[in-house]
């Protein structure tokens, strides 16, 4: 029996070709950094949490994310079209990620109202796009640098240098560009970070919605917990998800470190980061190759077996 949660009939997520056409580029480059990090499954969940936590604790962002999207009703879609976006940004033809993204941008043209405390929001409004794309950069970045492979500061730079590609298309022009714009942005929106119950609900949401494909599902919760595990501490209490049910345990940590580190190196057949390889002429383990990098550049991965 299913333990998704009843609701109306589930959307449809749209379907990409990440194959096709032969050669035609991305938005980013295939020795990106970016190519890199969005790679590996265990981060893209982790991080996922990590960002919808910190965009919840935003009044303006909480009341359009659960007034205007389909989250609270069909949440494994709503899941689904994200992480499908999140491939595109960074691994479908240019062409292709141009057009979904104007599509988001244009939607969130129509979302706009006003929040229980009486506060009026846009989803366009550039201080809040600005947010939106610092939590994803530092959701999935920390992520994977916590449980795939260590990032030095440098590397974290570039990275936050290398989203503005994608940043831009989102109309987030300014968004972090560095580890240190980054920090001055979590600062910036700390007086407006607070808790609430729908915080809660999305955290029981995504605990019993079947999100993760089979052979992770019984992780499912445990990288819930890692994905709390990267908010800032003084934000972890605000939140009030200080408690022990929401603590990820040493050995847990250590466990999925063990499995990040696994999907560095085993490609997924026929997804986004093997398919756009093969666009590109690679082969599809050519994300999953050793590669070396000297301090504080990103790495390079090699196609060399």
């Amino acid at each position: 029996m299913s333990n998704e949660p009843r609701g109306p009939r589930r959307r449809a997520v749209p379907q990409v070709d990440f194959l096709q056409p032969s050669g035609a580029p991305a938005l980013y480059a295939p020795d990106s950094l970016a190519w890199q990090v969005f790679k590996n499954p265990i981060s893209l969940f982790i991080g996922g949490i990590t960002a919808v936590l910190l965009e919840l604790a935003e009044e303006r962002v909480r009341t359009g994310v659960w007034e205007h999207s389909i989250f609270p009703t069909d949440p494994l879609t709503r899941m689904q079209r994200t992480g499908l976006m999140t491939h595109v940004s960074v691994y479908a033809p240019v062409e292709v990620a141009e057009k979904l993204i104007r599509g988001v941008v244009a939607m969130h043209a129509r979302v706009q109202g006003t929040t229980p405390k009486g506060t009026p929001y846009r989803a366009n409004d550039p201080e809040l796009l600005n947010w939106v794309q610092c939590t994803v950069s530092f959701g999935f970045m920390e992520a994977y640098a916590a449980f795939c492979r260590p990032l030095s500061e440098a590397q974290r730079d570039h990275f936050y240098r290398e989203s503005m590609v994608s940043a831009r298309l989102f109309l987030a022009h300014g968004a972090p560009q560095s580890l240190a714009e980054q920090r001055q942005q979590f600062e910036r929106m700390r007086p407006h970070l607070e808790a609430h119950p729908i915080i809660l609900q999305f955290l029981e949401i995504v605990q019993r919605t079947s999100a993760l494909p089979l052979f992770l599902r019984p992780l499912q919760s445990t990288m819930v917990r890692a994905g709390i595990s990267l908010l800032p501490d003084w934000l972890t209490e605000r939140l009030g998800l200080q408690g022990k049910q929401w603590r990820l345990k040493s050995w847990e940590q250590r466990m999925l470190k063990t499995l990040g580190a696994l999907f560095e190196r085993v490609p997924l057949p026929n997804t986004a980061p093997t398919l756009a390889s093969r666009r590109m002429g690679l082969p599809a383990s050519y994300l999953y190759k050793r590669f070396t990098a000297t301090a504080g550049e990103q790495p390079m991965a090699s196609a060399q077996p």
